[in-house]
């Protein structure tokens, strides 16, 4: 079973944008895998981390989306902090980007899903160039 664990808050200083979680951080060492899937049911985005035996599902709630478009507009990779790691998620823009894309107008996503990724995405949305 993989861990799951959730972003609480956010952090937006001089151009650098920091997800936080503010749980017990675990005794491996961590990797950004550079992959993110969607959770939504819970309305969600998930990154995933590398143990290198494991993998642990950070979770992007929907509070959080607000940052994950600044973090879009910004260019800059964001940090995931947790507890003294701190890495840089890479492949962050390219993939949510990727899956913001393929859920605009797909209610295989659920409706409601869908019609909050949109609203919060619409900017991004409307912006990509093809």
């Amino acid at each position: 079973m993989h861990k799951l664990v959730a972003v609480n808050t956010t952090k937006i200083t001089n151009n650098e944008i920091e997800f936080i979680i503010e749980e017990n951080e675990p005794t491996e060492a961590l990797e950004a895998a550079g992959q993110m899937l969607t959770d939504s049911d819970k309305k969600a985005f998930v990154y995933l981390l590398d143990t290198g035996t494991d993998y642990i599902y950070v979770q992007f709630p929907i509070h959080t989306w607000p940052a994950m478009t600044n973090a879009l507009e910004m260019k800059n990779v964001p940090l995931l902090k947790w507890g003294k790691q701190i890495m840089p998620l890479s492949e962050f823009h390219e993939e949510l980007l990727m899956l913001v894309d393929n859920i605009e107008g797909n209610d295989n996503y659920g409706e409601e899903f869908r019609t909050a990724v949109e609203q919060t995405f619409h900017e991004a949305l409307a912006s990509r160039s093809y």
